[in-house]
């Protein structure tokens, strides 16, 4: 029986914690702790972070001074940033990982290639995707899914701070209904804001499940997984 493959997507403004930029090691520490429970379960797994705790490149460029694609580069760059901490942390809870980069850092990490990544998993390493698809004006939703549909994964999660996907912000909107399930055509047409558009179409192409689901809560990563999907939205 083939082991499963999954690729995780956190957003960069989630390892800020309460500050809303940096990084918070405890949070570090809770989601490396996460991982190992998986790949103890015998799950190969990829993971890709943004950058927005640090910069994005969108803001970056929003009055002009900055041009987008040097923006994007930045947000790139932070979130290489993001997966060196990452690797560092799931290094100190006895993991083995790998880094790998769409843009070629070889002092930092492995310049992306879909076959040495495919192998580190195969051996049960943890692979960090980072800097993006290497490319201005994509964003790492579409590098996460990009890397999920290359490596072959069986689904994406995307590791966010709410249960799933809402008819509107739940936040906002207290008689906001959750979507258990819901097509890529839904997300799509409906502008519902569970990944851009780039990323669910091209999941629609190569049919990768998107699961969303609560980051914060201990153990769902692995429910879910597991078949368990009552704390998450899954788009198919």
């Amino acid at each position: 029986m083939s082991r499963k493959r999954v690729l995780v997507k956190f957003s960069g403004e989630a390892l800020a914690g309460e500050s809303g930029h940096g990084i918070d090691t405890q949070i570090l520490k809770f989601i490396a702790t996460e991982i190992r429970t998986l790949t103890e379960s015998d799950i190969e797994v990829g993971l890709v972070i943004g950058g927005g705790n640090i910069i994005r490149g969108v803001t970056a460029a929003k009055d002009g001074i900055i041009k987008r694609t040097s923006g994007d580069y930045m947000g790139m760059l932070a979130t290489v940033i993001n997966g060196v901490a990452m690797q560092e942390a799931c290094e100190h809870e006895g993991l083995q990982v790998r880094m790998q980069t769409a843009i070629k850092m070889e002092q930092v990490a492995e310049p992306f290639i879909v076959r040495r990544a495919v192998r580190h998993l195969e051996k049960g390493r943890v692979v960090i995707f980072a800097a993006g698809t290497g490319n201005p004006f994509f964003t790492t939703d579409t590098a996460a899914t990009l890397r999920a549909v290359e490596i072959g994964a069986d689904m994406i999660i995307k590791a966010t701070k709410v249960d799933g996907v809402y008819d509107r912000d739940p936040n906002k909107y207290p008689d906001a209904v959750k979507l258990p399930t819901l097509t890529y055509e839904q997300a799509l047409h409906d502008h519902i804001k569970v990944m851009d558009d780039t990323s669910i179409a091209l999941a629609k192409d190569n049919k990768l499940p998107i699961v969303v689901c609560d980051m914060f809560k201990p153990g769902n990563l692995l429910d879910i997984i597991n078949g368990n999907t009552e704390n998450c939205s899954i788009v198919k």
